[in-house]
């Protein structure tokens, strides 16, 4: 089997309790990666931890709100403490929106979309960057999502944030890429995960973007998505900095 590069490497991710976020940081463990799981979910990442030891890996978990400075700060203690380094920051958990178009978004659902979505990938990264500076490598890893590359995948909030998410990608590619460290994202279409939609079928938005989200024809599992994750975090993707990967059977083609 051809080596990752991810043998003993330090890696950090994020709503790993459950859904995309458990595959990816199971795929790390099993690729020889020490894991932090980080989740608001006690249950759900405790679980994770318990099946990456059960085979044979190594990981150690993080319970907060990620949005939080005091949170991200033990996410970034616990990696260098428990690994000694901080190799790799999987910035993966999110929630949705409820695909309110602007005009019936209200104060409580932006700023709760927007505060997970970007404030807390940008805090993340922000407390893990002098580490990997340091060090000089790092490998950062983003779920985006179509929202991120179009107007018709969620709502205002969940659009804006995920749009943010690939200027977060690119920003940090042109700005450290002489300094080793690569910035990258999937954007994943339909997934079977656990994340709900409290949605008003009534209201506008979804009125208008519902028909659209059946485009994409074939749920993917969240194993798929955790492998592409994966294979921009390791060293078979050294020279992909900057770019968005659509894991979507094609849906942003259309």
């Amino acid at each position: 089997m051809r080596s990752t590069g991810l043998e003993g490497r330090s890696v950090v991710v994020t709503g790993a309790a459950s859904g995309i976020g458990r595959a990816a940081a199971l795929q790390f463990a099993l690729a020889g990666a020490d894991v932090v799981v980080a989740d608001l979910d006690r249950a759900g990442a405790g679980q994770t931890v318990k099946q990456i030891e059960n085979d044979g890996g190594s990981a150690i978990g993080v319970i907060g709100e990620l949005s939080e400075q005091a949170v991200v700060d033990e996410v970034v203690a616990t990696a260098l403490d428990a690994f000694g380094a901080l190799d790799v920051l999987v910035n993966n958990a999110g929630i949705m929106d409820r695909m309110s178009a602007l005009a019936d978004t209200e104060d409580a659902e932006w700023e709760r979309v927007i505060r997970v979505n970007l404030t807390a990938p940008f805090l993340l990264t922000r407390a893990a960057l002098p580490h990997m500076l340091a060090a000089g490598r790092g490998a950062i890893v983003f779920t985006a999502a179509e929202a991120g590359l179009r107007g018709s995948a969620a709502g205002a909030a969940c659009t804006a944030a995920k749009h943010g998410i690939v200027g977060l990608v690119k920003s940090l590619a042109v700005m450290y890429r002489s300094r080793g460290i690569r910035a990258n994202a999937i954007a994943p279409g339909s997934t079977a995960t656990g994340i709900t939609f409290d949605v008003d079928a009534r209201a506008h938005g979804p009125g208008v973007i519902g028909p659209g989200l059946g485009l994409s024809d074939r749920i993917a599992f969240p194993e798929e998505q955790a492998a592409a994750l994966v294979f921009l975090a390791s060293d078979a993707a050294r020279n992909i900095n900057g770019a968005v990967l659509p894991v979507d059977n094609g849906w942003c083609a259309v």
